[in-house]
């Protein structure tokens, strides 16, 4: 996860935070999540996503994606070798630490996406 979108999580559990503070004060009988646990919260389960703003996706990438992060003359050395090309593709993808997840983060109308 980048810079940016941490900022983005910082900014809406601070929301979430706050808001959760003022209705506790005023009698609301919740529980205050952590941080973690607030982002594992708008990961799984969409209604709560939704009412505090920020999705959170993440996802494996193809290796057709994730060739794609490489630039073409490095994957054309591989054309297309046989039955076993999406397996000598992956181990190159591997060993070249290219990136297997893309994460997607978007709060107050700003999306971030970050490859890991």
């Amino acid at each position: 996860m980048n810079k940016e979108q941490q900022e983005l999580l910082d900014d809406a559990y601070e929301n979430y935070k706050n808001k959760t503070e003022i209705m506790m004060g005023h009698g609301f009988h919740g529980i205050l999540l952590s941080q973690q646990e607030f982002i594992n919260k708008c990961k799984t389960n969409p209604e709560f996503s939704e009412r505090w703003g920020l999705k959170i996706e993440e996802r494996e990438l193809s290796w057709e994606e994730r060739s794609k992060l490489l630039s073409t003359e490095q994957f054309y050395e591989f054309g297309f070798l046989s039955p076993f090309t999406d397996v000598i593709i992956n181990y190159y993808l591997n060993q070249k630490n290219i990136p297997t997840k893309l994460i997607t983060i978007t709060y107050n109308d700003k999306t971030i996406d970050s490859y890991e």
